[in-house]
């Protein structure tokens, strides 16, 4: 039933999202599309993970030896996602942007404050917050990511998406949801005596951020392309 309440809330905001957010919900449908905006998602996908790789390896850390198996759990996801960037940055190569030029970037305000969050949350309340937040990225991918990655195929053509499929693929092989879900039970019975109520809280606060990811993904390009 937690798992049932948790994707409802997770389904309501980002339908809450999809009425804020010029195009996200064209964009999450398959039905919109702009080079620009793709572009600089990738870019945004590649940084993140590098810095949601930090941030699992300090929930790791600050679990210790208080719960080997939720422990264990956590470190086989992140040695599973480890690299995973480069899959991406296949696709970008072909975008126009090498390795270089995307170091070079800095990430939106929304991920610095998505990162923050994480950070602050974990030291007070422990390894709940990181772990909801990797299960959400599995449930958003599982629910969205295959739509778009198909959709950019038809505009852009296969070559360009392979590495985002191919990231699509292992994660579907290796059940990368029913895994970080099994994180998220085991790290609320264990740190919130089983209560869901800061689960579902941190999901919130979670999609809220990504709410404002996407805004300023649009206005800096398309709608900062318009306005020129």
């Amino acid at each position: 039933m937690s798992r049932e309440r948790l994707e409802k809330l997770a389904a309501d905001g980002m339908e809450r999202l999809f009425r804020k957010v010029p195009k996200a919900r064209e964009f999450h449908a398959g039905e919109w599309i702009d080079r620009d905006y793709y572009r600089r998602h990738l870019v945004e996908t590649v940084l993140r993970i590098r810095l949601n790789n930090e941030v699992d390896a300090y929930g790791l850390y600050k679990i210790g030896y208080k719960d080997n198996r939720l422990a264990s759990i956590l470190a086989q996801y992140l040695a599973e996602e480890n690299n995973h960037e480069g899959m991406f940055l296949r696709d970008l190569k072909h975008f126009g942007l090498s390795k270089d030029e995307v170091d070079a970037m800095r990430v939106y305000p929304s991920t610095e404050y998505l990162m923050g969050y994480m950070y602050f949350s974990i030291n007070q309340e422990g390894p709940i917050p990181t772990m909801v937040w990797n299960w959400l990225v599995e449930w958003y991918s599982d629910r969205y990511n295959q739509i778009i990655t198909t959709h950019a195929a038809t505009t852009y053509g296969l070559e360009m998406v392979k590495g985002s499929q191919a990231h699509l693929d292992y994660d579907d092989e290796h059940d990368h949801d029913d895994l970080m879900w099994s994180a998220v039970d085991r790290a609320v019975k264990g740190w919130a005596d089983g209560d869901f109520a800061a689960a579902e809280r941190h999901l919130v606060n979670f999609i809220d951020l990504i709410g404002l990811y996407f805004t300023e993904l649009y206005e800096d390009t398309v709608g900062h392309r318009d306005a020129a």
